[in-house]
């Protein structure tokens, strides 16, 4: 994998815009798409927090379509600053941004080489980003670098051991007669931009402890691709999904297998 990929990848389409992002202008696309993202995902507002970046100065790493970016700028922060490898994205979110009437300071930037000086932010946050990052582990040092002492960061990758990963396992390496096929090389080669990791809860764990964190909680949550709710990315389309869809037993699954969701919800601080 090598970022040219990853950013040529997003380029081609935001997180949440196929399938989600749908209106006859701009501005309808960009409410429907933050609808969406919040029905499906109502664990992601009570996980950001979003109320505690008033008065802060808060850093998205990755702000994609810019839903939660704006919730963050509600929320009355000293200071909002935000990147994302593609201009797609920024230039998503500047819309969103001038649609609200709202300011933060946008700009294209590398998870790997965040464009801030040391113990610039009282929080950070990036939901469902450093995943796809070539050095993830260098990633995590980044936010560790620009948060101040006692600062925040809230961040989530991908659980290697999820009902999505091992539905892709079985499509991509039982169907095929190749089930020695490993976890990683599914993530990477079936689940959204080229060279996507995922992630055991001790390997999260461990992720933040060489980052530099001081303490760090990790907690698992199943997402609405687990579910087969809405759309389940850019890539994976057919009729034996639409028939999975249909049947899929999500009473079943939220029962018995919480701690089967592809989120990692990592909350550490410095």
């Amino acid at each position: 994998m090598n970022k040219q990929s990853v950013q040529k990848f997003w380029n081609t389409a935001s997180c949440g815009e196929e399938g989600y992002a749908l209106g006859a202008d701009e501005a309808e696309r960009l409410n429907a798409q933050a609808q969406a993202r919040y029905r499906l995902e109502p664990y992601l507002k009570p996980f950001a927090r979003f109320a505690e970046g008033q008065g802060k100065d808060v850093l998205e790493v990755g702000v994609g379509m810019g839903a939660d970016h704006l919730e963050w700028a509600r929320s009355n922060p000293k200071s909002l600053s935000g990147i994302d490898l593609t201009e797609r994205a920024i230039a998503f979110t500047a819309a969103r941004f001038k649609q609200a009437g709202k300011k933060s300071d946008l700009q294209t930037g590398d998870a790997e080489n965040l464009p801030f000086k040391p113990n610039s932010f009282d929080l950070v946050y990036s939901w469902g980003v450093l995943h796809h990052s070539p050095d993830t582990p260098k990633a995590f040092a980044e936010v560790v670098r620009v948060l101040r002492p006692g600062g925040t960061a809230r961040i989530m990758i991908y659980h290697t051991w999820s009902l999505t990963g091992l539905m892709l396992w079985a499509r991509f390496a039982l169907l095929r007669g190749k089930p020695r096929t490993s976890m990683a090389e599914i993530y990477s080669q079936y689940l959204e931009s080229p060279g996507t990791k995922a992630y055991t809860r001790g390997q999260a764990e461990e992720l933040c402890k060489r980052a530099g964190f001081s303490t760090c909680r990790v907690s698992i949550q199943l997402n609405h691709g687990d579910l087969l709710q809405g759309s389940v990315g850019q890539r994976h389309k057919g009729p034996l999904l639409s028939l999975a869809t249909k049947i899929w037993p999500r009473w079943l699954f939220r029962t018995l297998t919480p701690h089967l969701g592809l989120y990692l919800l990592i909350e550490a601080k410095k």
